[in-house]
């Protein structure tokens, strides 16, 4: 069952969010946090779709749209950087 969580945005998305530096969302999944961003935020949803990354407690997760999240995680949306 899908509990509200408490998300900080990294860098440029804030902007994306209206300038807020932490949001709310209900999701039990990394999938389920990233849909309800893009649907009560419209404009994350471009960046969003080019792809971020998910740090839950200090790891960062880019694939793992099933990883469980709860409100006792601290979760941060940052935008994906390309390397080479």
């Amino acid at each position: 069952m899908a509990e509200t969580v408490t998300v900080e945005l990294f860098g440029s998305l804030r902007r994306h969010a209206g300038g807020a530096a932490t949001v709310q969302v209900e999701a039990a999944t990394i999938r389920d946090l990233l849909k309800g961003l893009g649907a009560a935020y419209p404009g994350l949803a471009p960046q969003l779709k080019r792809g971020v990354s998910v740090s839950i407690d200090g790891k960062i997760y880019t694939e793992a749209m099933f990883q469980p999240i709860s409100p006792e995680n601290e979760v941060v949306l940052l935008p994906r950087i390309a390397g080479g």
